[in-house]
């Protein structure tokens, strides 16, 4: 390039320059996938951060999964022991108790979790440090389920599958079975229960517009609508995008919760401030972006891959699940059911005969404190883990050593495996997945 009145070398300079210049914007724009997919935090986060040493490529499994665990007041032995329920040293594992909860519960949950050698071996379990004031039905529900794709995202674990549980939720197979039955499927599935028929919904979330208080004030979690006169309190339904809804619990693939927390273009961010007002906000969002977003949109499987027991019609609430419903929870060939009971007799019927879990001992009377500590953590199953490659002694199914070479990267799916697979080929068929995709 010759620039008039400049001799060559001012053109050399000139180039140079643009080159520079070309380079600089490629680096900015991919700086945000480079932070995503490098995990690597510095020499300081190292040391701060030292969980990042343990293996991150998943110990040679075939697919993994990280957990979002969510839990409020009086939760924390429930979540303790869906953890350890759900626990697998290739996968990663997130809790958040509300921040409404009492002090001692946070110490309690802190104990449980700390109490168990395994977690610290691994390093792939964490608690919230500051957790987030959570109102029901508000979308502070959904900002601390991208806060936790956040944090999940940036320790640097691989993981391929991103699933959102509540404490009250019990996983219907094992790991083994989860990681083989997933292990033929591609990684950019989306499990999310979808609909653009809104119905009753039009009226009761989708036209009113509330405030949550949990988002501006420091102690107060309550749901407000700005207007008492509930005419002028309704929006009309948008027409920029198509609304979804659906269920709140989800399955995402890695590069979809990529997309909603970093968002190379800006559908994820203008749905969140839209959902802001939303009553009921997680059981729109995921739906809305994946089926409003080219990328997505073909990649989204119409289930939660649960078993909920409705009333009829349905209410806000689901039915709590017991032993009656055993059997129709293994006929659903769902990987997780809801809703449960503290220390219902089903649960200890699922770790018997599903997960192969040792079941809980009865309760003792315990003078010392740290006694009755561990006696609660080996009741609500935080020292016994579900069957698997890695943990397969039958006798006291108690696996102190992930990491042995016999072990590692070993999996023993067993039946529900099976009943997984036929319900995901039945899911997946060409007769069922595009007509129930986005529609």
């Amino acid at each position: 390039m010759r620039i008039r009145g400049l001799p060559m070398r001012g053109g050399r300079e000139v180039a140079i320059s643009a080159v520079f210049t070309a380079l600089l914007v490629v680096s900015i724009l991919f700086l945000p996938w480079i932070l995503l997919t490098s995990g690597r935090l510095g020499p300081s986060s190292a040391k701060e951060w030292p969980f990042l040493a343990a293996a991150k490529d998943g110990g040679g499994y075939p697919v993994s999964f990280a957990y979002l665990i969510s839990a409020s007041t009086g939760d924390a032995e429930r979540a303790a022991r869906l953890l350890a329920a759900l626990y697998h040293p290739a996968n990663s594992y997130l809790l958040h108790l509300d921040r409404e909860a009492p002090a001692e519960e946070h110490r309690r949950l802190a104990e449980l979790v700390s109490g168990q050698p395994v977690y610290g071996r691994v390093g792939n379990v964490w608690i919230v440090g500051k957790p987030n004031l959570v109102t029901y039905r508000g979308p502070t529900m959904l900002s601390t389920t991208l806060h936790a794709m956040a944090v999940l995202l940036r320790v640097g674990r691989r993981w391929d599958w991103f699933v959102n549980l509540s404490a009250s939720d019990y996983p219907l197979v094992t790991q083994d079975d989860l990681m083989e039955a997933f292990s033929r499927l591609p990684r950019d599935l989306n499990f999310i229960q979808h609909t653009s028929h809104l119905g009753w919904k039009i009226k009761k979330r989708a036209r009113p517009v509330i405030l949550d208080t949990a988002l501006y004030e420091a102690d107060r979690s309550e749901l407000l609508r700005p207007s008492p006169n509930i005419t002028t309190n309704r929006r009309g339904l948008p027409t920029a995008f198509k609304l979804f809804t659906g269920s709140a619990w989800t399955m995402l693939s890695r590069g979809f919760a990529e997309y909603c927390v970093v968002g190379w273009d800006n559908l994820a961010r203008t749905l969140l401030l839209y959902h802001a007002n939303l009553v009921s906000s997680p059981e729109f969002y995921f739906q809305t972006v994946a089926c409003n977003s080219r990328e997505f949109r073909n990649a989204t499987v119409n289930s939660d891959l649960h078993f909920i027991r409705w009333d009829t019609p349905p209410k806000q609430h689901p039915l709590y699940l017991g032993p009656k419903d055993y059997r129709r929870m293994v006929l659903s060939s769902a990987a997780f059911a809801r809703k449960f009971r503290d220390g219902d007799l089903v649960l200890d019927r699922i770790d018997r005969e599903i997960l192969k879990r040792r079941p809980p001992p009865h309760d003792h009377d315990h003078d010392d404190p740290a006694a009755s500590a561990s006696a609660s953590a080996a009741r609500h199953g935080g020292r016994f883990f579900s069957y698997g490659g890695w943990c397969s002694e039958r006798k006291v199914g108690l696996c102190s050593n992930p990491w042995e070479p016999s072990r590692k990267g070993a999996i023993k799916p067993g039946a529900g495996s099976r009943r997984l697979r036929v319900m995901l080929n039945k899911m997946l068929s060409g007769r069922n997945f595009r007509k129930q995709q986005c529609r």
